[in-house]
């Protein structure tokens, strides 16, 4: 019997031992306090360094610092009923609202904010919704459509202020972050590099006379960051955000674009002052000078820009600059692109005097403009003086074609002469793809009025001059049928 009760005593031992194993082990039925978890590794795998955390640490006070003085701007505006001229439309004269929104920056403690034109264009009532989730009426102090910006005023005091930086010490690669209201997510920061500087023909401002001098950034920008702020990482803010390259749908897909900071300053301050900006012209049309162009003027490489032609009694009318001069430097800025004089001259009010460089006959000469207010409607110099003579030389050839450039030329019809209205040149007539010509954007129905800067008055004329140029490069003043005329550089083959 002792030895059945040991046996006894011993399974039930070993029983209890089994089962407290299962307890321990979990198996699913018993889960494990708290105290005994240990998830993940004991250390992270990289341990930053001072610089690394000093780095990151900027893009946190930034954010905190920069945040407060942006704001969200919502506007209610009329749409137009797309149905209004059809007569049998029940509700034709019925408006309809939309809503729309963006962003602003304080930059004045009594309320001034800056934003773009188009988040307030046409706009019935405006409300301005701070960090601090207060919310104000705002009214349009005025509006810059060339700049596409605009100026709002809120009735408040004590608000934070943004530091306005300067735009024209900002470097290609620097780190910069966008802060705005995209997709109406309030206080929304991103971060990038800027991609490039003076980024301009871009079609965004659909004016001859439009201000396009874009920072181009890879921070994230998306509808609703329209007016934010482009900052550096002292938390000055460099760039109104203003347009991206959009994809399907209007969203973000790899750039956007702001106003530089510099140019939004002179037109606010304008704004704020008079409720509209009193902007000088020099009163000219201006091109970029390519290789070809540089080459026709005997110029070492390309650089400048190219005078196109002349206002009418606009200030450039009255500082003998003349069409085929190139502005190689305003006020000691140096300019080699159109929008980079644009937007100099945009921060410049009527009445400033600038200094420019020109290149003209192989000189450089310096002439001082006064600059004048843009008038509503303007003239361009006449193509040709419409005295001179044009004499028809009916013994000549009356076209030509030159197949080494493309080009074929044919003598100025009288019915040519009355639409283009003009007295001399020859007109295109045909243009072979992937040749030289088209490569200078030269088409059928364009009128040769100059080459190297002589008087064209027939085909024979043409030729005459292309043959002097052959091994080198010739400038042309060609004019299409609006009058529009612009200066093109060729190179003729030996």
């Amino acid at each position: 019997m002792k030895i059945k009760g040991i046996i006894g005593a011993l399974s039930l031992l070993l029983i209890g031992i089994v089962f407290g194993a299962i307890l321990v082990s979990g198996f699913g039925l018993v889960r494990p306090g708290l105290a005994d978890l240990n998830l993940g590794a004991k250390e992270p795998p990289v341990k930053l360094d001072a610089d690394a955390s000093s780095f990151s640490q900027a893009f946190i006070e930034v954010a905190e610092k920069v945040t407060p003085a942006i704001v969200q701007i919502g506007v209610v505006s009329e749409r137009e009923n797309p149905h209004k001229d059809w007569f049998f439309f029940p509700f034709k004269d019925m408006p309809k609202e939309q809503r729309g929104s963006g962003s602003g920056i304080i930059i004045s403690a009594d309320g001034y904010i800056v934003t773009n034109n188009h988040v307030v264009e046409n706009a019935n009532t405006v409300t301005v919704g701070l960090s601090d989730k207060r919310q104000f009426d705002a009214t349009v102090v005025g509006t810059d459509p060339l700049t596409d910006l605009a100026v709002v005023k809120i009735d408040a005091s004590n608000l934070p202020v943004a530091f306005l930086g300067n735009s024209d010490n900002l470097k290609v690669g620097q780190w910069v972050m966008a802060i705005g209201n995209p997709l109406s997510l309030s206080s929304t920061v991103t971060a990038g590099i800027v991609s490039a500087i003076g980024r301009g023909q871009l079609g965004l401002i659909r004016d001859s006379y439009g201000v396009e001098n874009f920072i181009q950034t890879d921070a994230a920008i998306n509808p609703g960051n329209s007016g934010g702020a482009l900052v550096d990482l002292s938390g000055s803010v460099i760039g109104i955000n203003s347009a991206i390259a959009a994809g399907g749908g209007g969203t973000y897909i790899g750039y956007g674009f702001a106003i530089p900071i510099n140019l939004a300053k002179a037109v606010a301050q304008d704004l704020i002052a008079h409720g509209k900006v009193s902007r000088g012209y020099i009163g000219i049309n201006i091109g970029e000078v390519d290789n070809a162009i540089a080459k026709s003027l005997g110029m070492d490489a390309p650089k400048g820009i190219i005078i196109q032609g002349i206002v009418e009694d606009g200030a450039a009318s009255q500082a003998d600059l003349k069409a085929g001069d190139i502005i190689l430097e305003i006020d000691g800025r140096e300019v080699n692109r159109p929008n980079e004089l644009q937007s100099y001259v945009a921060s410049l009010t009527a009445g400033t005097t600038v200094n420019l460089k020109i290149f003209r006959d192989g000189k450089t000469l310096e002439r001082k403009v006064t600059l004048k207010a843009r008038d509503e409607e303007v003239k361009t110099e006449p193509v040709s003086e419409k005295n001179k003579s044009n004499e028809n030389n009916e013994a000549g050839l009356t076209s030509a074609t030159f197949d080494d450039i493309g080009l074929t030329v044919k003598n100025l019809s009288e019915k040519d002469k009355s639409d283009y209205n003009l007295s001399n040149g020859v007109i295109i007539s045909q243009v072979k793809p992937f040749s030289k010509a088209e490569d200078q954007r030269l088409f059928s129905g364009l009128v040769i009025t100059e080459a190297n800067k002589e008087n064209v008055d027939n085909v024979d004329d043409f030729k005459k001059i292309v043959d002097k140029k052959r091994g080198s490069a010739l400038l042309l003043k060609v004019v299409d049928k609006e009058g529009n005329n612009r200066f093109v550089g060729i190179e003729i083959p030996e």
